[in-house]
């Protein structure tokens, strides 16, 4: 590291721990639905939508980084960052970048749909395997939900592709490492550089990942 840079805490506990067990539980998704594990398949996905769900949340009142008005920007802003997309030189932005910021609200909004989906499909081969919720519409809608829910399955897989390339892109075009700051929270920065606001957060985060927990239970298992 050179004398004018320095490290500076970006990424709260929460927004890693979801970024890392999201990874886990969808490489699960995958392996249980090729080998026909739906009980580990619904319950990974019960813990899908759970931390789905903790992220939009914790989007509003996590702490500084981890909020979307920080670095969701508009088609304007957006515009200027794609210009120096190509150039090997390397904005290191605070939090996420603009076009990160498009990566993450996708697959935020990809996953919510896939899970929500799974909650009310049927196995269309024998209809012995289902969502908690596929009881409260007929077979025919539960069997559209599962055609949603499969297709969905490749549009993530293909995002998470396009999320691979681009740290890997970022890697060797400019140098830059996205994984060890997911990995250890902070990131190296300019000296001059200010480091963002990281108020407590833990008892915060509690309560939103009880209630959320609570709230994904009571869906699951009450409906």
């Amino acid at each position: 590291m050179r004398q004018d840079e320095r490290h500076v805490p970006i990424w709260d506990v929460p927004v890693r721990l979801f970024h890392w067990l999201v990874v886990v539980l969808v490489a699960t998704q995958f392996l249980t639905a090729e080998f026909d594990a739906w009980e580990l398949h619904k319950l990974s996905g019960y813990c899908v939508l759970a931390l789905v769900l903790f992220r939009i949340v914790w989007g509003f009142a996590g702490t500084s980084t981890a909020r979307f008005a920080t670095f969701v920007r508009g088609p304007a802003a957006i515009r200027a960052y794609a210009r120096s997309f190509w150039s090997r030189t390397a904005e290191h932005a605070v939090g996420h970048n603009p076009m990160g910021a498009l990566s993450v609200v996708g697959m935020l909004t990809l996953l919510l749909a896939q899970a929500g989906t799974g909650l009310f499909a049927m196995d269309t081969d024998t209809g012995l395997v289902s969502g908690p919720l596929a009881h409260l519409v007929g077979d025919d809608t539960a069997f559209k939900f599962t055609a949603v829910h499969e297709f969905l399955s490749g549009i993530v897989q293909i995002l998470i592709g396009l999320h691979v390339l681009m740290i890997l892109y970022y890697a060797i075009r400019k140098r830059e490492n996205l994984i060890m700051p997911m990995i250890v929270g902070t990131k190296r920065l300019a000296a001059h550089v200010q480091a963002p606001p990281m108020n407590a957060y833990a008892i915060r985060a509690l309560l939103v990942a009880a209630a959320i927990a609570i709230f994904v239970v009571l869906l699951v298992t009450r409906l």
